[in-house]
């Protein structure tokens, strides 16, 4: 089963790594440093992720400090930072810029979970869809009798249960993503 899906698969994992990359900039009251992935700062004309130009660490659960392997880049950074939408202020001592996230309301925690339950509907849209595209190709094979009825009514349970097998692992990550922004 597993070669002849391939591509079907990998475009369902694909789906499952952006739900995953999504996820994780989903702001969850905790320093994650994750959240910065997709901020990129101009280093000498180059659009570079903060996380190439130096050390970001996570001293304290709501903290996250960046350590600019170059100095003169700290204003770069706090300026990339605040253009974000990530919604922190960036403090800027001159050495290293901490980035301190608040303690996130019981009405906050509440809209972020409709965000991760929404990117998780999403992901599982982009699922069906794959697995519709993968039936109709299979279809159109039988129609033009390069497979018979019985291989098609094969390939459309081994890539149903392809499909549930992925449903499933978004219904866990977005679980999980969940139980994060609920904690306390």
């Amino acid at each position: 089963m597993a070669s002849e899906y391939k591509n079907t698969e990998e475009k369902m994992k694909k789906t499952i790594s952006v739900l995953k990359e999504d996820l994780a900039g989903l702001r969850a009251g905790r320093a994650n440093p994750s959240i910065l992935d997709k901020i990129t700062v101009d280093y000498y004309g180059v659009p570079t992720p903060i996380n190439q130009l130096g050390n970001i660490t996570v001293p304290e659960a709501r903290i996250i400090m960046i350590q600019p392997w170059d100095v003169k880049m700290l204003k770069e950074i706090e300026k990339a930072i605040q253009k974000s939408d990530i919604g922190i202020n960036p403090n800027n001592d001159g050495k290293v810029i901490r980035l301190i996230f608040p303690v996130l309301t019981e009405e906050r925690r509440k809209e972020l979970t409709k965000i991760a339950k929404k990117t998780g509907e999403e992901a599982k849209v982009a699922i069906r869809a794959i697995r519709r595209d993968a039936i109709e190709t299979a279809k159109a094979q039988q129609k033009n009798k390069e497979i018979t009825e019985d291989d098609l009514k094969v390939i459309e349970k081994d890539i149903q249960s392809l499909t549930d097998k992925y449903i499933e692992e978004i219904d866990k990550i977005v679980h999980k993503k969940e139980n994060e922004i609920m904690e306390v």
